[in-house]
């Protein structure tokens, strides 16, 4: 993975040491060098960098200031002279803060932890893509988004999905079949007819799983897991 980044900087020899530390980086590629915010907010707003090395006491616009405007996709690393202004730069979410003359040790240690958090980000959105499945229903193949399914229920050989817009599938497929093709625990089976979306549970009543007017059952042998998820994400 490589990280597009541009330098902030008023004064010109820390932006050439910075600069030469990026170019022999290989997982950094430069788009751009400025001597201040200024100069830099309309390349920056409209091409958005992953990582932005800023200075802090600048005129006109400091680098606080700045980041404080910028695309929250944007990671920043502070570079000043001034060690009081630490506290201020981890307010604003600041991947790190380096005082100069930075080392390039530091400087390799900083932005590695940038590319640490980008290369997280991107695994996370990853997952959060649109994941479905394909299900038999009166002769046709209907794709069905994972996300939009509230909870299943089973009748004998077969299964009714119950989706979030109200819409109800009826598919010749087995409980059993349907749970395995499910991914757990967000979607758990919570009785010998019932699979729900944890995603879309905001009410437990007792022993019951609430969607709207319906009451869905916990039976005893799925209590342990239900109560066993729930512990984990419950705030105490």
């Amino acid at each position: 993975m490589t990280l597009n980044c541009a330098i902030i900087d008023d004064e010109p020899l820390a932006a050439q040491l910075l600069q030469s530390y990026v170019n022999k980086t290989p997982f950094l590629q430069l788009t751009g060098v400025y001597n201040s915010a200024i100069t830099a907010m309309r390349d920056l707003r409209t091409s958005p960098v992953n990582l932005l090395l800023l200075d802090i006491q600048m005129p006109e616009l400091s680098g606080i200031e700045f980041a404080k405007i910028l695309p929250k996709e944007t990671y920043v690393i502070f570079t000043t002279a001034f060690p009081q202004y630490a506290i201020e730069g981890y307010k604003v979410n600041s991947i790190d803060y380096l005082l100069k003359p930075v080392s390039y040790e530091d400087f390799l240690r900083a932005t590695d932890k940038a590319l640490q958090r980008v290369a997280a980000q991107v695994s996370h959105n990853d997952s959060q893509q649109e994941r479905f499945i394909y299900v038999k229903s009166d002769y046709k193949l209907l794709r069905i988004k994972l996300s939009d399914i509230l909870y299943i229920e089973g009748l004998k050989d077969y299964v009714r999905i119950y989706m979030a817009n109200g819409e109800k599938i009826v598919s010749l497929i087995s409980m059993k079949r349907m749970e395995e093709s499910l991914p757990q625990p967000e979607f758990m089976r919570i009785h010998r007819s019932y699979i729900v979306n944890m995603g879309h549970v905001s009410v437990v009543d007792r022993n019951r799983i609430v969607f709207g007017s319906e009451l869905i059952p916990v039976s005893d042998n799925y209590k342990e897991q239900l109560q066993h998820y729930l512990d984990h994400h419950t705030l105490s």
